[in-house]
């Protein structure tokens, strides 16, 4: 008889991965998904959940539940934002793959970049705000109104396959794009992974913002954006260059 062939995975993703995805999750704690899954309910078989988790990521039977739709109210009482909060084993896998996007996508992101990342808060975008106010005369504040809600997934999954080699990676952001929500009448739900996790093409963003010499990005939480410049047509310039 011929030695036992290995049961060899097609996507190699160890399983000490996913606890560390697992303990990060852990920490953030947040509400359960849509399958009711509490965090405790979750960890009363942890072994078996996160054996799941790896072991569909690895074979690339894995797929997303829907997302639970959680309605958030806009500041200046300006209507809603709907927000889809995933189950607890879908944070886990998403946070697998921004664990490994994050490796390369730190490497680019602008210094003043200061969105959910690693060591750094709005406090840190704040508090540059607060010093370059006394630097310079003109400060443009924006934000792209509705911009996960439609931005085209062709993009993001360009912008994906641009910085990383991991077929499965490139996959899984795929099928979470067209994650359904769950029991939501109103439009514009939008799927957490694009809102949790660093987004690859926010550095197109960036460089553009940086190629204007006269501004400097003051703090940057996602795409709401501060931008300080010397003139008031220098911070409209810079905000025009980053659309290009």
């Amino acid at each position: 008889m011929g030695r036992p062939q290995r049961n060899e995975k097609p996507f190699e993703i160890s399983k000490w991965e996913v606890w560390e995805a697992y303990q990060k999750v852990r920490a953030n704690k947040g509400a359960p998904g849509v399958d009711g899954v509490s965090l405790a309910e979750f960890e009363k078989d942890l072994k078996g959940q996160l054996y799941r988790i790896w072991n569909r990521m690895s074979s690339g039977s894995y797929f997303p539940s829907p997302v639970r739709a959680v309605p958030i109210p806009k500041d200046g009482g300006r209507g809603i934002r709907m927000l889809g909060v995933p189950t607890i084993a879908d944070r886990i896998a998403q946070t697998v793959v921004a664990r490994h996007l994050g490796k390369r996508t730190e490497e680019i992101f602008h210094v003043d970049s200061d969105g959910y990342r690693v060591g750094r808060s709005a406090i840190d975008a704040v508090a540059k705000c607060r010093a370059r106010c006394w630097k310079h005369d003109w400060v443009l504040d924006l934000d792209v109104e509705k911009f996960f809600d439609s931005v085209p997934h062709s993009l993001i999954v360009k912008a994906v396959e641009a910085n990383t080699d991991q077929k499965w990676i490139v996959l899984y952001v795929r099928r979470w794009l067209i994650a359904q929500c769950h029991s939501v009448k109103e439009e514009g739900c939008s799927s957490i992974p694009t809102r949790q996790h660093p987004i690859p093409f926010r550095s197109t963003f960036e460089h553009g913002i940086q190629e204007s010499s006269s501004t400097s990005i003051s703090g940057r939480r996602m795409d709401p954006v501060a931008i300080s410049a010397g003139k008031k047509i220098e911070s409209c310039r810079g905000a025009s260059s980053s659309g290009s």
